[in-house]
């Protein structure tokens, strides 16, 4: 044991790991990047879009233009290097190499996993939680698909987290001592602001992540009336009190003002090259636009989904599927073979990772439960803590971790129940982040539990996630796969 605790301190486990974690995380995104020469599901938008703007051309589009920005950033970046004597193929209007147009995405996805583990860090400062919820960023097979493609959900998502962890960086600035430019809140703060207006210029969704900022507000005052004080030893519950005495006027400069005026300086390179709107017309031509997309019916998009259904994860979304002969063949095939020749299918399913998602989805019903339970023995019995599912008691002081992640799930996900045009089960993307984290605070206490079985549940839930991750690898990737290689991994008919 000396040894162990010697070679800890001598060993930086923890930057290793998340080195470790990082390499991996953009090994499986840029792995056979380009081996699809083609568009893959909403990239015949978003490339499209992307080169109108490098070509000067004018359009339409239902979405605020940020990720076709960073697109077309990356599309001129990569035609000037990297990808200027790849395959390359004229969907866009232009010659392109798929590469060109997909590898910022994959590196921004690359990131998310060190952005999650920076936020899991920030809200306890233990490095075991931090780390295993970067785990599970990296082992979610949506994130993985998302981050391959020309598409903008994992652009929305870290910069909504980054505002959230910009948000806590600030908080617990506030009211201590520090002389360099990175203790100073309002520096945090105004980075947050910036993020969340990033988010939201991704698609309007990304306003979710600022919900949540109100969300914690309003809990912080809640918080407040459990006699939850300064004195609470978890960095979040004192972040939360931080929060509840800030002052209103910097409040709603900070994550008002700042968020509307970077989305409003966004818009200005698209409205110069399509004048026919200004500012406000063309946001009133989005809402237009989304009110006359159909509701979730198979009718309007065969892969339409509910938000109630994104919690068991009943309906992922087919965005590639072409079928070949053999190995030689080159993906998709012209023209398309007869059935019965089929002998390979390539196909990627924009899908979690299975028991993650079902496994994080229960842990979210036990926070609520745990919340509730602690607010009772508060209110009602005068207890100071409560024991439930094999934890260690859990104190009133604690609540401020639950009670983080609710806030920021609800805020991700209550919005969509209102939504009646057609959801796909990318748009759980955001609050799925604060779900796989709920489940890796309980794997983290588990971990420490002094019953051996807790124990053994923790690690069994950390070896399925990893099992499943690589079980549907092949679909996340695109990998080929036999007719009955890929029956095997649809385990729901909706699959």
């Amino acid at each position: 044991m000396a040894l162990l605790q010697k070679l800890d301190k001598q060993i930086p486990w923890f930057r290793v790991a998340i080195v470790a974690l990082f390499l991996a995380s953009i090994a499986l995104r840029f792995w056979g990047l380009g081996r699809f020469n083609t568009f893959v599901f909403d990239e015949v938008y978003y490339v499209k879009f992307a080169n109108n703007y490098l070509t000067q051309t004018p359009f339409f589009d239902g979405h605020p233009p940020l990720s076709k920005y960073l697109i077309a950033l990356g599309i001129w970046i990569g035609e000037h290097t990297f990808g200027a004597d790849s395959p390359k193929n004229n969907l866009a209007g232009s010659p392109l190499s798929p590469i060109s147009y997909r590898w910022l995405t994959a590196f921004t996805g690359s990131l998310i996993p060190l952005v999650v583990a920076g936020l899991a860090y920030q809200l306890s400062h233990r490095h075991r939680f931090a780390l295993i919820a970067g785990l599970f960023a990296a082992l979610d097979g949506l994130f993985l698909v998302e981050s391959r493609y020309a598409l903008n959900n994992v652009y929305l998502v870290i910069f909504g987290l980054l505002g959230q962890w910009c948000l806590l960086l600030g908080l617990e600035r506030i009211g201590e001592r520090g002389r360099g430019w990175r203790d100073r809140p309002a520096l945090w703060f105004v980075l947050s602001g910036l993020c969340f207006g990033a988010s939201a210029s991704i698609k309007w969704n990304g306003l979710w992540f600022l919900l949540g900022a109100c969300f914690l507000w309003i809990c912080a005052w809640g918080i407040k009336l459990l006699g939850l004080g300064r004195e609470a030893d978890i960095p979040v519950t004192r972040s939360l009190d931080k929060l509840r005495r800030m002052n209103p006027i910097a409040i709603g400069f900070y994550f008002g003002a700042i968020p509307f005026l970077l989305y409003s300086i966004i818009w200005i390179p698209h409205i110069q090259l399509n004048p026919e709107f200004d500012f406000w017309e063309v946001q009133r031509q989005i809402l237009l636009y989304h009110e006359r997309v159909g509701g979730n019916t198979t009718s309007v998009h065969p892969y339409c989904s509910s938000w109630y259904s994104w919690l068991g994860m009943i309906r992922p979304v087919l965005y590639f599927y072409e079928t070949a002969r053999d190995r030689l063949d080159i993906v998709p095939v012209k023209p398309a073979i007869p059935a019965s020749e089929v002998k390979l299918i390539y196909d990627v399913h924009a899908m979690g990772n299975p028991f993650l998602w079902w496994l994080s989805t229960a842990a979210i019903f036990l926070l609520l439960v745990m919340v509730w339970r602690v607010v009772q023995a508060r209110l009602v019995a005068k207890q100071p803590s409560v024991e439930l599912a094999g934890l260690p008691s859990l104190s009133v002081m604690e609540l401020g971790v639950p009670v983080y992640l609710l806030a920021n799930y609800a805020a991700n996900l209550l919005p969509w129940v209102r939504v009646t045009r057609c959801t796909f089960l990318y748009h759980y993307m955001g609050a799925s982040v604060f779900a796989s984290l709920g489940l890796a605070w309980f794997v983290d206490r588990w971990l420490t539990s002094p019953d051996r079985t807790t124990r053994i549940v923790a690690v069994t839930i950390l070896f399925l996630i990893a099992l499943a991750f690589l079980f549907w690898l092949p679909v996340y990737l695109g990998l080929p796969l036999s007719p009955i290689e890929l029956t095997a991994r649809r385990w729901l008919r909706t699959w």
